[in-house]
């Protein structure tokens, strides 16, 4: 559905996208992930078609993205900074909306509205920044898009209302096949919600995979060694530390391999435990020298 191949974008010569290949299939809820500075927000402007590209190619759908209206009317963006009208209330935008985007469904948008408790002639700059993303939100959904692009969709909203706004997020991808890429630093909820998942680092796509083939790649041991033993020399350790006698090991390579050759070392105990999202994106980065240092105050 989304396909980026090749991009770069230069600003000032600072390559902030550098050959950048992505890839986000029909229907998937797609998590975009990596450190400040790593182009996210870039790649995004792209695919929304605010970015020309310097070189390479940003598709959905097949069609390019740039300066092409209809392919534009079938995204809806909501940015991490969102933008109102200065004196705009919700049922102003709403019609301002519906100008754009012809698919746009009126009812949708006051039943959302309700659900929110949303206000539609109070002034959005008056809202709270939870509130003002509850009116992002629901004036996107209300727009039917075949693409969805959020961008810290659920930054600023309390904790039932984040589920509430990733329940109603599911509940369109699942009724009507929308595609959603997302944004964010939360790994935790992207976890919930996300089939997919890209890390950026540096311009470049660190890597990209299916969720469960990312947690399968890399996995945690935790093993009780017999003396004189050690971890097989082929298998390949990412980070490795120690309480007491178990040690505990963050091996890339799928459960079965690693479990392998742990049984050829004969330890006294290990176990193998999957990684969450947040952990593969720790380990991954620390690999290519992006990790928490030790600072002397």
């Amino acid at each position: 559905m989304i396909e980026v191949r090749n991009l770069r974008k230069t600003f000032d010569g600072f390559a902030a996208l550098d050959d950048l290949n992505l890839t986000v299939p029909e229907g998937a809820v797609y998590g975009l992930v990596g450190p400040n500075g790593a182009g996210k927000s870039t790649v995004i402007r792209h695919i929304t078609g605010i970015f020309r590209p310097d070189s390479g190619s940003v598709t959905v759908g097949g069609q390019p993205v740039y300066e092409n209206p209809a392919v534009k009317s079938g995204i809806a963006y909501i940015p991490d900074d969102i933008f109102y009208f200065p004196s705009a209330n919700l049922t102003e935008m709403a019609k301002f909306y519906k100008g754009i985007y012809e698919d746009f469904d009126w009812n949708l948008c006051e039943e959302l509205r309700k659900s929110f408790n949303l206000d539609p002639k109070t002034q959005l700059r008056r809202f709270s920044k939870g509130m003002q993303k509850q009116a992002a939100f629901l004036l996107a959904i209300a727009c039917r898009p075949k693409v969805l692009v959020l961008d810290e969709p659920v930054d600023g909203l309390d904790p039932v209302m984040r589920r509430q706004v990733w329940g109603l997020m599911l509940q369109d991808v699942a009724q009507r096949g929308t595609t959603v890429l997302v944004s964010s630093h939360n790994l935790r909820e992207l976890e919930d919600v996300c089939d997919h998942v890209g890390i950026l680092h540096k311009g470049k796509m660190l890597l990209e995979r299916t969720l469960d083939e990312l947690q399968d790649n890399v996995v945690k041991a935790q093993i009780v060694f017999r003396e004189g033993s050690d971890l097989p020399k082929e298998l390949k350790v990412l980070h490795r530390s120690n309480v007491g006698k178990v040690e505990t090991a963050i091996i890339r390579g799928s459960q079965e391999s690693v479990s392998a050759a742990l049984n050829a070392i004969n330890p006294i105990f290990f176990d193998l435990v999957p990684l969450t999202l947040e952990e593969v994106f720790v380990y991954e980065l620390g690999g290519v020298d992006y990790e928490v240092k030790n600072v002397v105050l």
